[in-house]
């Protein structure tokens, strides 16, 4: 069981995490945090479930995560200056707060892969998925899905990138509490200086991601498309080199060739 005392006495967050949900079992997480019939509306409400019977992942994937062994929360954002200009940043802050958390915690070596996957040598022990609800024309609330393998150490379906856990690097069981905790801290800190210096986060991103210069297919929809990894650009979207041009790709499954 998580023990919320523990995880308080740890957690020097300012907002992020200050009102904290616990849950037993909901559908996802990320659905009750953007659900606004709820009474989800402080900004860095951070809903954290033991069970999620309908965790989501990207493009409709479902994300498995065994009950009382892993971290399964939603962050949420509804301060306006985070939901501007440049709202993807918001993923590489989760992405960075991650694997920084990781690094500090446990010294395990981490890379990124675009555009959310938290990857241990080669084998992904993170994910993230970003929603949105709008207004109009203005974004009124964002979500940040956060899915950390922690003690999980059987992975029974196939999956497109090897799963693994901290528990399985390590080969000794892991803390919650103390992980997520530095999770929440980490992401406060880099949230705060994305709002000042976004290329900042940009270039700390790339930094992790060895990807970048690597031959890869980008599979998005019916569509497969082959190419250099070339760069991110500002908005935090891949850029790829074909033979005969350059372009932006917003969304689609990477694969090194």
């Amino acid at each position: 069981m998580f023990d919320l005392e523990k995880f308080d006495l740890k957690l020097n967050t300012d907002v992020i995490g200050r009102n904290f949900i616990y849950a037993g079992e909901v559908p996802s997480t990320n659905t009750e945090l953007l659900n606004e019939s709820k009474f989800y509306k402080k900004h860095g409400t951070v809903l954290f479930a033991e069970k999620q019977t309908a965790g989501k992942g990207r493009r409709n994937k479902v994300w498995y995560s065994d009950a009382q062994l892993n971290l399964t929360l939603s962050i949420l954002i509804t301060e306006s200056k985070y939901l501007q200009k440049r709202m993807n940043i918001v993923n590489f802050v989760a992405s960075l707060a991650l694997a920084t958390s990781i690094e500090n915690l446990y010294q395990l070596r981490t890379e990124l892969k675009w555009p959310n996957d938290i990857l241990i040598d080669g084998k992904k022990v993170a994910g993230i998925l970003i929603e949105s609800i709008s207004k109009g024309s203005k974004i009124s609330r964002l979500v940040i899905g956060m899915g950390l393998n922690v003690n999980q150490i059987s992975f029974q379906r196939k999956f497109t990138t090897e799963p693994t856990s901290l528990k399985k690097e390590l080969e000794h069981p892991v803390e919650r509490e103390k992980t997520l905790a530095e999770i929440l801290n980490t992401f406060e800190e880099i949230l705060n200086t994305s709002k000042k210096f976004p290329d900042k986060i940009l270039e700390d991103w790339k930094a992790k991601c060895r990807m970048i210069g690597e031959r890869i297919t980008v599979v998005s929809d019916d569509e497969t498309k082959h190419g250099i990894f070339n760069d991110i650009d500002k908005n935090g979207f891949l850029v790829l080199r074909t033979d005969d041009k350059i372009e932006t790709i917003h969304i689609g499954e990477v694969s090194v060739l």
